[in-house]
Formats: C-alpha cells, sequence, structure tokens
C-alpha cells in the first residue's frame, strides 16, 4: 500500500518515510506511527506522520502485516 491516502493510515501501523533531510538521498526509515500530521485526506508525496521515534517525514509504504 502507498502512503497518499490518510484513510489507509492509522497509529500503531508500521511504516517507511523519508524525512526532510532525506528526501534527495531518498533514504528510508522504518517505524511505528504516533501521531498522524496530515489534516487533508490524500496528499500526492506522502501523507506526513510523527514516528514513535520523534522522527517526522512523509509515509511512502505501508508495512501491511502489522496494524
Amino acid at each position: 500500500m502507498d502512503g497518499q491516502n490518510r484513510a489507509n493510515i492509522k497509529s500503531g501501523m508500521e511504516v517507511a518515510i523519508v524525512t526532510k533531510e532525506d528526501q534527495r538521498s531518498g533514504k528510508i526509515t522504518h517505524g511505528i506511527v504516533k501521531q498522524i500530521l496530515t489534516n487533508s485526506a490524500h496528499h500526492p508525496h506522502g501523507i506526513k506522520v510523527r514516528l514513535t521515534s520523534g522522527k517526522v517525514g512523509r509515509v511512502k509504504e505501508i508495512n501491511a502485516t502489522k496494524e
């Protein structure tokens, strides 16, 4: 699943994000969603979330095995 639709993302899910600093390199950070920061239902670059680690970034991939 992709991270462009807010309805696909729930708190506690395991996701892969790209932080602002890593946008150019495309480095992926994995973690658990603590908070959804984007208010709109859809965002073309991915829904912005805060992970339990405190990192903030846009969701690139959702790990559907853990919810």
